[in-house]
């Protein structure tokens, strides 16, 4: 069973994870409010409610995929030894979570490789995201977010990787819910003030401190697991 700190990790990986939500959906933020109405526009307040819409959507989508990817965990979970396997998949999102830090702090770029993967997934999506533009109502921008949500991501994916751990869908959905809601500050002040958040979050310092930090949350979860696997052979 997933304690409380998981879901506190994951939503703290996502909000350091806004350095790279900034790079990856900023064009991508900024455009869908260059869509909406010009009476909208004009001021940050009106904007709220479709910013908020497209986000929940985003998260709604993460949550399905957690959901997906956590049944999945527990189903190969079950077919083995389930302590051991459970083991396993922590050690291996461990090592996704320092590879995922690295990444972050834009000294290794090997992730880009899974967002090329997704990419032939993403091709099926993009087409039903651009029918929804001009965005008009918060309906409208609640569908969008859902299909932004599929949008090729190293970060997302890692995260999945993580999910797969929790050995159910309730509990692999929760984590990705947990990780989505740390992800909105980033996006949502995007929205409305992007030209400063871009530039805070493009400072490599932060870029460097942000990916340090969800790097030592790997190397926990990896110490954790191995820690574990130890005892279990002693």
């Amino acid at each position: 069973m997933l304690v409380d700190a998981t879901y506190i990790s994951a939503f703290l990986i996502g909000l350091l994870g806004g350095v790279h939500c900034v790079g990856m959906c900023g064009g991508i933020v900024g455009a869908l409010t260059m869509s909406l109405p010009h009476s909208v526009r004009l001021q940050a307040r009106p904007q709220l409610p479709y910013l908020i819409a497209y986000n929940a959507g985003r998260i709604a989508s993460y949550t399905v995929a957690g959901m997906l990817v956590g049944g999945l965990g527990g189903l190969v979970v079950s077919l083995g030894n389930v302590h051991l396997m459970r083991r396993m998949f922590e050690l291996l999102a461990g090592l996704f979570m320092i590879l995922l830090g690295l990444y972050l702090a834009d000294w290794w770029r090997g992730l880009s490789l899974l967002e090329r993967v997704g990419g032939h997934v993403w091709q099926y999506f993009e087409p039903l995201g651009r029918r929804l533009l001009p965005v008009r109502n918060s309906g409208q921008a609640l569908l969008l977010g859902l299909v932004w949500g599929w949008l090729p991501c190293g970060l997302v994916y890692s995260v999945l990787i993580w999910s797969m751990a929790a050995g159910n869908w309730w509990e692999g959905g929760m984590l990705m819910l947990s990780f989505g809601v740390g992800t909105l500050p980033n996006l949502l002040l995007m929205g409305v003030f992007a030209a400063r958040v871009a530039a805070l979050v493009r400072n490599t310092w932060t870029r460097r401190t942000a990916g340090g930090c969800v790097a030592l949350f790997g190397l926990y979860y990896v110490l954790m697991a191995s820690h574990s696997l130890s005892a279990d052979a002693g």
